[in-house]
């Protein structure tokens, strides 16, 4: 139970309201190393796409530069991960196909109770934020599914020039909202990005970024064990 009445939720984006889930016409056609692309690479090229921390392949210190940056330009964000599809085997062209189709925001899939979770907290007064490590703008997903309009801010680290888990960002988040870490829990799939919040006074609720189909209430779960009535 949280020790203090919730007043905001702050979310991250990627494994917590969203999915970038494997679509198999991504791939038609696409070889890794001159050899068709199975399910099981499908799948390690999609973790190495949308894993929120960690480095996946050799890289060179521009890439690394870019890499380490990624979140906070655009430019880099799509330098940093054409090297990764590129020394993952894939050719160019198709690394810039497949760069395209992730940043898209309308290929994100929503957890079953995302839309659900953050209409509850706006109707019962409680503040959201959509606190993400990303350079592209990722409010078009909330729109396509009726939910932006329950999201009081959304604090991106290209906009705002701070990344997970660096205190400015939750600051920026906290700020914007007009309310006290204390008062605030941040939900997320990372404990070292996410857990960040933490540093400031701010409860953290951890989600396993499954896949859309396997967890249907995890949203809904995580909040209410922490002590948020829904």
């Amino acid at each position: 139970m949280g020790r203090v009445t919730v007043q905001a939720v702050l979310f991250d984006y990627s494994g917590t309201l969203f999915r970038l889930e494997e679509d198999d016409r991504w791939f038609e056609g696409i070889e890794v190393d001159e050899r068709q692309v199975d399910v099981h690479l499908q799948a390690e090229l999609m973790r190495r796409m949308t894993a929120p921390t960690g480095q996946h392949v050799k890289m060179t210190q521009k890439a690394h530069h870019a890499w380490i940056n990624r979140d906070l330009a655009p430019h880099l964000h799509r330098e940093a991960y054409l090297h990764v599809l590129r020394e993952s085997g894939v050719a160019d062209h198709h690394a810039e196909i497949l760069y395209g189709l992730m940043i898209d925001p309308l290929n994100w899939t929503p957890y079953p109770d995302t839309v659900g979770v953050l209409q509850s907290l706006h109707q019962q007064g409680v503040k959201t934020a959509v606190v993400s490590n990303i350079a592209f703008d990722i409010r078009p997903a909330f729109e396509s599914i009726g939910a932006a309009e329950y999201v009081d801010e959304f604090v991106l680290s290209f906009e705002v020039g701070a990344v997970k888990p660096n205190p400015e960002i939750f600051e920026a988040a906290l700020g914007r909202l007009g309310v006290q870490a204390q008062q605030a829990v941040m939900v997320g799939d990372s404990d070292e990005a996410d857990g960040g919040a933490r540093a400031l006074g701010c409860g953290f609720v951890l989600v396993h970024p499954l896949p859309t189909s396997l967890r249907r209430g995890g949203l809904r779960d995580a909040l209410t064990d922490y002590g948020v009535r829904l």
